[in-house]
């Protein structure tokens, strides 16, 4: 049984994808995991776009400035914020959070399953917007390849607990933790 340690250090970012298909059930379910995750005010202020037409996959690779293996994956997710104009009393855009928890629970649903994702930053919201036929009152939030993977990265080096934890105010540690 994998424990969700062996989960979290399993996902990585795919770049590389198998043109083998993904099953519909396991689309689904990689959907349907995300939608249970928790979003401000439980709005649930999301829709998800699910690509699956190559020439559809193309154009969204070249959106995503030119990464080839974004249209290599059998399908893109493509999360749509509908209330993209919401800002938290914090001062932060409330889709940036709610939509940040749903993606993460697909990739790690999707790594559970043998398939690999890639959060994509790099793509012009705007004409992926136009290309998906998203209403000016939404935001295509990120795309998300989605396939089995044709190659197995190193894990990437991480930073250790004392290089990023603050403990009571910034800059101070805990004992024991320098």
């Amino acid at each position: 049984m994998t424990t969700f340690d062996d989960l979290v250090l399993q996902r990585k970012s795919i770049r590389a994808y198998s043109s083998r298909p993904v099953p519909f059930e396991d689309v689904q379910d990689v959907i349907n995991t995300a939608l249970e995750s928790p979003s401000a005010k439980n709005l649930q202020p999301w829709e998800i776009i699910v690509v699956e037409d190559e020439e559809r996959r193309r154009r969204l690779a070249e959106i995503a400035n030119g990464q080839q293996f974004v249209g290599d994956a059998p399908i893109i997710l493509a999360p749509v914020a509908t209330e993209p104009q919401r800002i938290m009393t914090c001062d932060i855009p409330a889709y940036a959070v709610d939509l940040s928890i749903l993606v993460t629970h697909m990739m790690l649903r999707a790594a559970e399953k043998g398939l690999g994702t890639c959060w994509i930053g790099a793509f012009d919201a705007d004409a992926a917007a136009e290309e998906l036929g998203v209403p000016e009152d939404r935001k295509v939030f990120t795309l998300l390849p989605l396939g089995y993977p044709a190659e197995d990265p190193k894990r990437r080096p991480r930073k250790g607990f004392a290089d990023v934890v603050h403990w009571e105010q910034y800059g101070q540690q805990r004992r024991g933790t320098e």
